[in-house]
């Protein structure tokens, strides 16, 4: 795809329709944002196909001027589509906040939420701000699980299931709006829907090879993996069932080229992990993390005082553990300090999150205020996380170069993996 220009699905009343997204890009010392539209309509199609032919066209719209535009007409129809991190269903979103507000559900919504954000901003769709100023937990979404935590944080989860439920159809009637779908020639159409199906041999080739590994003597539901971890960690649906039931959550670390396995959990809001003394008990694998949970010693770790330790020890002792990673507890710092030192527009938000999120927690855990010092807003590396974290269209960016911001991150993350006791 064209640098900085993105294919998003948008799940609104009308349908899932797909668009064009530039995000937030600086030329001429201004910064700009901006859709697939023109004037005051946000230009979305039924499918990529659709999306492939108007691109293709050389009709006017907001994304002339964008400094990649000139890459998109050239892209396949295959190019144009959304990715699964690019959908956002705002549509949806009653249905989500019915769901308890764990990780996923946050995330999911907070991305939405952002994308709203845009639309707003972008499309001048008063409503849609006004709506979302409603609950003060629609600003705090991208802090994680934190601010929903507690009395306080459930007061603020259920603030905004009733702004939803009163006042989402506000929102989506006013993004709703403003969406036209212009007319493209049907031929291009057509050629661009063939670009589509020529990809669906090889992914059909794919999935069938896939279903004929198995074994002929496999049990009904089974395969030739089932119950057994790949490589990195992750196995199916039932045993993410198990982690998600007991509460503790299985956690992947990327720092220093290697990666480390360990176990986390929260009682209330205070994380807890696998270890004591301030010192994360890891392992380089999955399964030696398994094997590792196995031995005595873990019972005198602080993740042994949670409730429902005893059936991961349990099934540890019986061989019968395995360790799934969901992918929001899988946190990579390797990295970071290098894309800081290019300055806020090169930094993967996302990744940036996790990795605040890690190093809070583990020093929270272990009553070291030295993180929370270094990321407060009066220093200039919690400025600068907090600006791609928490993006406000008035605060003024930061200034490299950022020297003092990367030496601050460093020590912080030799500090974590100065923690990390590998077993």
């Amino acid at each position: 795809m064209a640098q900085d220009i993105v294919p998003i699905e948008l799940g609104l009343p009308q349908g899932d329709l797909v668009t064009l997204w530039a995000p937030r890009w600086r030329e001429d010392g201004e910064e700009w944002e901006a859709f697939l539209g023109h004037e005051e309509n946000l230009y979305a199609f039924s499918d990529p196909a659709h999306l492939a032919a108007f691109v293709r066209s050389g009709a006017a719209n907001d994304l002339d001027d964008h400094p990649a535009w000139y890459v998109v007409p050239a892209l396949s129809a295959v190019d144009l589509s959304p990715d699964e991190d690019h959908q956002y269903d705002l549509v949806g979103v009653p249905e989500l906040i019915a769901e308890p507000p764990d990780t996923w559900t946050i995330n999911e919504l907070s991305e939405i939420v952002e994308m709203a954000r845009s639309l707003a901003e972008v499309c001048e769709l008063d409503t849609v701000t006004e709506v979302l100023q409603d609950a003060e937990g629609f600003d705090l979404l991208g802090e994680g699980t934190l601010p929903f935590s507690g009395k306080e944080g459930q007061r603020r989860w259920n603030r905004i299931c009733r702004v939803v439920a009163d006042r989402w159809d506000e929102l989506l009637d006013a993004i709703d709006g403003v969406v036209a779908s212009p007319e493209v020639d049907a031929t291009a159409v057509s050629e661009a829907e063939n670009e589509l199906a020529e990809e669906l041999p090889e992914e059909t080739e794919d999935a069938e090879s896939d279903a004929g590994t198995g074994s002929e003597h496999e049990e009904p539901g089974e395969t030739e993996h089932s119950g057994e971890a790949d490589e990195h960690g992750e196995t199916g649906e039932e045993e993410a069932g198990f982690w998600r039931e007991i509460g503790i959550d299985p956690i992947k670390i990327i720092t220093g080229g290697r990666e480390y396995y360990s176990l986390r959990c929260f009682l209330g809001e205070e994380p807890v992990f696998l270890g004591s003394d301030g010192s994360i008990d890891a392992c380089t694998s999955p399964r030696a993390l398994a094997r590792y949970l196995a031995e005595d010693k873990v019972d005198n770790t602080d993740l042994a005082r949670v409730a429902t330790w005893q059936q991961v020890k349990n099934a540890a002792t019986a061989g019968e553990l395995e360790i799934e990673v969901e992918p929001d507890n899988t946190y990579v710092l390797t990295g970071l300090d290098e894309d800081l030192a290019e300055g806020p527009s090169e930094i993967d938000p996302n990744q940036l999150d996790l990795a605040e999120e890690l190093l809070t927690d583990a020093a929270s855990w272990a009553g070291d205020e030295s993180v929370e010092n270094a990321l407060g807003s009066s220093e200039r590396l919690g400025w600068m996380l907090s600006y791609v974290l928490r993006p406000d269209p008035n605060r003024l960016p930061p200034t490299p170069p950022f020297d003092h911001e990367v030496a601050a991150w460093r020590e912080l993350v030799e500090s974590f993996e100065a923690r990390l006791r590998v077993h």
